[in-house]
């Protein structure tokens, strides 16, 4: 798998990286297991997590397989600290709070003790890169920017970044700290970063690792002829954002997919990936896969060279 540079800075990436967000839940242990030796088999590297992340779960998974599974050394482990649980809340099952249910705290107390509780779960001294996972309004920004130079002196992060932050956002911080990267929601269904993000992710040398870059699943194409009654947007509350973007657009995009993807004689994910994966600052992309399966297929849109043509078209149809 190609490697590739996070903006202007050592850290390289498989431009393709795993999300770890439904591990605990949708994935198993064992599945999480094969999917990480696949990745890792594959070419990949860059593997992301989150303590809040089905409540922690993922992150503990992970940290099982660390080294066990797979050597430390072969993976560029992602995490980020920042989220609170909000208290007194738990899933329908009486377990944790789900990472729908945590609140914004980048205090320096709450991003130190988080990233020394990642480090301890993962059984490693450092993270490659690790994330402010949120803008906090609450708290002073250069507190959180000397906290974040104060982690990297420390080596216990060889490089730092931000999650979720508008174009100013990124612009004020990249002013006060040293972001190598930014993740973000970034697709052929969400390309609003294209108005402000990207000019200032490329201005200040950050590499842009887009996040849910199939919209939920939308741009597979499984939702073209409803809801599937497995299908997370079947879920009465996970899924009712992911339905309000069933809409003309996203047919027409998706509709776009269906007819690259015959032609090319591959899927509509793969195409879909393809697509975020070459636009400009995006140094990688973040996908997550419920089983080995899925991961198969995400795995195939590596070797997936879009033809100028095919690519243009899709920039054109999901603009509209």
């Amino acid at each position: 798998m190609e490697q590739r540079a996070v903006g202007r800075s050592g850290l390289r990436v498989s431009r393709i990286g795993l999300a770890t967000h439904t591990w605990g839940k949708e994935t198993d242990a064992e599945d999480a297991s094969a999917q990480l030796v696949a990745f890792v088999e594959a070419g990949g590297t860059l593997v992301d997590t989150s303590p809040a992340y089905q409540g922690g779960a993922a992150q503990r998974i992970l940290g099982t397989l660390v080294d066990e599974i797979v050597p430390r050394g072969d993976l560029v482990l992602s995490g980020c600290a920042g989220l609170a649980p909000v208290p007194g809340i738990t899933d329908p099952a009486g377990g944790p709070a789900s990472d729908l249910h945590w609140t914004v705290d980048a205090s320096r107390r709450t991003l130190l003790r988080q990233l020394d509780h990642t480090l301890a779960e993962l059984g490693t001294d450092h993270l490659d890169l690790w994330s402010v996972a949120a803008w906090d309004p609450l708290t002073p920004l250069e507190e959180i920017t000397a906290t974040v130079e104060d982690a990297v002196r420390s080596g216990k992060v060889r490089y730092a970044g931000v999650r979720g932050l508008s174009a100013w956002q990124l612009a004020t911080f990249a002013a006060g700290a040293p972001i190598t990267a930014a993740q973000h929601p970034y697709s052929l269904l969400a390309r609003g970063p294209e108005r402000d993000l990207v000019p200032a992710a490329h201005h200040h040398g950050v590499g842009l690792i887009a996040t849910t870059a199939l919209a939920g699943g939308i741009l597979t194409g499984k939702y073209r002829d409803g809801v599937p009654a497995d299908s997370r947007g079947a879920d009465e509350t996970a899924g009712a954002e992911l339905r309000d973007h069933l809409d003309e657009h996203a047919a027409r995009v998706v509709d776009a997919l269906v007819t690259a993807a015959d032609g090319l004689g591959t899927s509509p994910l793969a195409v879909a990936l393809a697509w975020i994966r070459d636009r400009p600052t995006v140094a990688g992309l973040i996908v997550g896969a419920r089983d080995i399966g899925q991961l198969t297929g995400i795995l195939a849109a590596e070797t997936l060279e879009l033809p100028r043509a095919i690519a243009a078209a899709l920039d054109d149809v999901s603009r509209g």
